[in-house]
C-alpha cells in the first residue's frame, strides 16, 4: 500500500529533524507541545505552522540560527499566538520579533512595495555589509518567469528543498542558502550586495532581478512578485 505524501508542515519538519533536531526541539521552535508536531505526519496537521517552519529551515541553512531559542526568535513574527476558552490569548514565553539586527536581520516586500522601490529591504544589506555580514533573498514570481525548472543545480545549489510553490501559479525560490555539507560557504557577501544596491540607486528589489536575469536564472520581463532579503553575521569558526 502506497504510503501517502507528508503535508509540507510534516516535510519541513523532516529536514529540521534530518538536521539533528528532536521533534520537541521542534515544539519549541514554533511555542507548541511535540506532540502536535508528531501530528504533521499522522493526523495531517500543522499547514498554519508552514511559513514558521520554512523561515527556521531557512535560517538553519544559512546559519543564521541554530538553537532552538535562536529560532524560535527568528519565527516568533510568524507563530500566531494560542487562545484560552474564553478567546483570550494564551500566555506564552516567546518574544514576538522577527529577528535580531546584531545577529541576524529579515525584511519582505509584496508586489506593491517593490514597484515603488521596496525601501525597507535596503537596511538589511547595508547594516549587514557594514559588519561584514551575509545575506541571501527569496524571491516569487510566476513559474514561466524563471529559466531553469526547479531542482536545476544551474538555478541554485539544493534549490530542491528551496523552492515553494503556490497555489496561484508562482514559485517561491531561495538563494544563498546553505547547499549542504562540503559544499561550500553559504550566504552572499554582503558588502559586495551594497554594491549592487547602490548601483541600482538604492532599489534592493532591481539589484536582485538585475542579478537573475544576468547570471541567465530568470527572464528579462518577468515581474517578481514578493521579495524577502536576509542577512546575518556568522559566527567565528
Amino acid at each position: 500500500m502506497t504510503q501517502p505524501t507528508p503535508n509540507q508542515a510534516a516535510q519541513l519538519t523532516q529536514q529540521l529533524l534530518d538536521a539533528g533536531y528532536t521533534k520537541r526541539q521542534v515544539g519549541q521552535i514554533i511555542g507548541r507541545d511535540p506532540s502536535l508536531v508528531s501530528q504533521f505526519f499522522t493526523k495531517n496537521k500543522g499547514q498554519s505552522f508552514v511559513p514558521a517552519l520554512q523561515r527556521a529551515v531557512e535560517a538553519m541553512q544559512v546559519g543564521a540560527a541554530n538553537t532552538p531559542e535562536e529560532l524560535r526568535e527568528v519565527v516568533g513574527g510568524l507563530v500566531h499566538r494560542r487562545t484560552t476558552a474564553t478567546g483570550r490569548k494564551a500566555r506564552v514565553r516567546a518574544k514576538d520579533v522577527v529577528g535580531d539586527t546584531r545577529r541576524s536581520s529579515l525584511a519582505r516586500a509584496a508586489r506593491q512595495h517593490i514597484a515603488s522601490g521596496a525601501s525597507r529591504l535596503r537596511p538589511v544589506v547595508t547594516d549587514q555589509a557594514a559588519v561584514g555580514g551575509k545575506i541571501a533573498f527569496t524571491v516569487r514570481a510566476k513559474k514561466g518567469a524563471f529559466v531553469y525548472d526547479a531542482g536545476r543545480k544551474k538555478d541554485s545549489p539544493g534549490v530542491r528543498r528551496n523552492v515553494v510553490q503556490r497555489g496561484d501559479g508562482t514559485e517561491e525560490r531561495s538563494y544563498g542558502n546553505s547547499a549542504g555539507p562540503g559544499q561550500g560557504e553559504s550566504g552572499f557577501d554582503a558588502g559586495e550586495w551594497k554594491d549592487r544596491v547602490d548601483a541600482a540607486g538604492g532599489d534592493v528589489a532591481a539589484a536582485v532581478k538585475g542579478w537573475l536575469t544576468s547570471t541567465g536564472r530568470m527572464k528579462a520581463d518577468a515581474d517578481l512578485t514578493h521579495l524577502e532579503v536576509r542577512g546575518w553575521k556568522p559566527k567565528p569558526s
